[in-house]
């Protein structure tokens, strides 16, 4: 039988609209500072293609502008298609380039994703548990920051949770249909929006693949059983969600997916042997989501009803798979693990189910002292996540790139040990420079006995001047400060120095 929710009162509405409200104005506090809040180095680099779109597209740019542009934008690499990125362009030529518009968008997405992932959740528990479920979807601090940065992983995630439950639901009309019930169109509707939604999650980032293909595996399964390849909807299914990232990742972008799994699968694939990788990947998720919240999830995933508990143990082996194929970065790259909040959400949703129930039945003091318990977490939270979007400001960045920039001299080829792979001097100071290595764990990972200060020579051959702003980077880098001090210096100013190695 289908899990379709009794009719009941609608007086959850209200509270409902609160929480889209205060999960829309949390996102958009400080929306005008510079994307170096979050993982700054992945926001400059969308922010570089977007504006090799805006200026390719916009009438007045010049052709010196336009080129650059491009350069910039070449130099970034091209892993995924430029779905969020185009969408961004060409919404700045009506309001000019601003960082406001991607965070605006990301917010619409996610706030669109919470409406799907409610009526999913309260599909398998009560619209109170439902509710308190989206308020940890909605408000969690990481959720915030994740969830309105400039990547392609919160249109990702959003399209993601909004195919699964159209997923969903094709499984519990397709259920009935199979029982003699429902109408037949209805699943044909609930098949094409599946396979659309999770197409498109796939194709904006083809990690998702890993939960799509475990979570759509799963609830065919359980819904046709054996008998899923005579399902022309199921086939349907199938050619939307895979078609489009096929064409985009193994046709047409064959070597750039290839060097990504050899760089980030392949080569770092022994971590997985090692004890010590697990725990750093639980630590880690302690920090963004806390362990208490991920294990109790993890029990509602054990004792939902029979189709929900398909869908959560089948993404919850998803995310085991993709875990494993990419370890460096489950413990160092927060926003790989975006996708686990709506997971997790999910979860909470029927493990307190059960508790809500109950309270429900109490009434009184008790009943209102549990309101205000929630009213005061939520509330809590909230004031955590607005205070870690304004705990700094970036607004002063621009105008240092952009000196740094004119610092150089324009006939000049330039080697710096620089922030985000001199992502900030091309977006704020449009000038590109080679990149000195980083001394990072992943450097340390890949080459942990390289001492790159031996291959000076080498690696500055036919450069000019050597510009250095990550001078944490420098001190971790001793014996390159010590050949770098017998240059002259050629310009110099508050956080910068450009050495003249002529």
């Amino acid at each position: 039988m289908t899990n379709t929710p009794p009719p009941q009162s609608r007086n959850w509405f209200i509270p409902f609209i609160i929480l889209l409200a205060l999960g829309g104005f949390l996102r958009l506090l400080d929306i005008t500072d510079p994307p170096l809040d979050f993982h700054p180095s992945r926001q400059l680099r969308n922010s570089l293609v977007a504006r090799d779109i805006y200026y390719s597209i916009l009438p007045s740019a010049t052709t010196e502008e336009r080129d650059l542009a491009a350069s910039f934008a070449r130099s970034v690499g091209k892993y995924e298609p430029p779905v969020i990125e185009s969408i961004v362009a060409y919404t700045w030529l009506i309001t000019g380039e601003n960082i406001a518009v991607p965070r605006v968008w990301a917010t619409l997405f996610w706030l669109a994703a919470g409406v799907a992932l409610f009526d999913l959740m309260r599909r398998a528990a009560s619209p109170w548990a439902a509710l308190i479920a989206l308020a940890y979807y909605l408000i969690l601090p990481f959720s915030v920051q994740a969830s309105r940065s400039f990547q392609p992983d919160p249109l990702m995630t959003s399209a993601f949770v909004i195919g699964i439950y159209f997923l969903y639901r094709w499984s519990e009309d397709a259920s009935l249909l199979l029982e003699g019930e429902g109408p037949g169109m209805r699943t044909w509707r609930w098949a094409i929006l599946a396979g659309v939604f999770l197409g498109l999650a796939t194709f904006v980032k083809i990690v998702i693949a890993f939960f799509v293909g475990s979570t759509a595996i799963a609830l065919v399964l359980f819904t046709l059983g054996r008998n899923f390849w005579k399902s022309k909807q199921v086939w349907t299914m199938a050619v939307l969600m895979v078609v489009p990232a096929l064409v985009f990742y193994v046709l047409l972008n064959q070597s750039r997916s290839t060097e990504y799994f050899f760089s980030w699968t392949v080569a770092l694939i022994n971590l997985i042997t090692s004890a010590d990788f697990y725990t750093k990947w639980l630590a880690f998720l302690g920090t963004l989501f806390g362990l208490t919240i991920l294990f109790l999830s993890i029990a509602g995933a054990l004792i939902a009803s029979l189709r929900m508990r398909w869908l959560l143990i089948s993404l919850w082996i998803g995310y085991l798979l993709y875990g494993l194929t990419l370890p460096f970065q489950m413990y160092t790259h927060s926003y790989y693990h975006i996708q686990l909040i709506p997971i997790l959400a999910m979860g909470l949703a029927v493990v307190l189910n059960p508790l809500v129930e109950s309270v429900s039945t109490q009434g009184g003091v008790r009943g209102a002292g549990f309101v205000a318990l929630i009213v005061a977490v939520i509330g809590y939270q909230a004031y955590v996540a607005r205070s870690a979007l304004i705990a700094e400001d970036f607004h002063h960045e621009p105008a240092f790139w952009s000196e740094v920039g004119e610092a150089i001299p324009s006939d000049g080829n330039v080697m710096a040990l620089t922030q985000d792979y001199g992502y900030r001097l091309m977006m704020y100071g449009w000038r590109r420079v080679g990149l000195w290595p980083l001394a990072t764990g992943l450097s340390e990972a890949r080459n942990p006995d390289k001492n790159n200060a031996e291959q000076f020579a080498e690696l500055t051959d036919g450069m000019d001047y050597f510009l250095v702003t990550a001078f944490g980077q420098l001190d971790k880098q001793p014996d390159l400060k010590k050949i770098l001090e017998q240059y002259p210096i050629a310009a110099q100013g508050d956080g910068f120095v450009l050495y003249d190695l002529r």
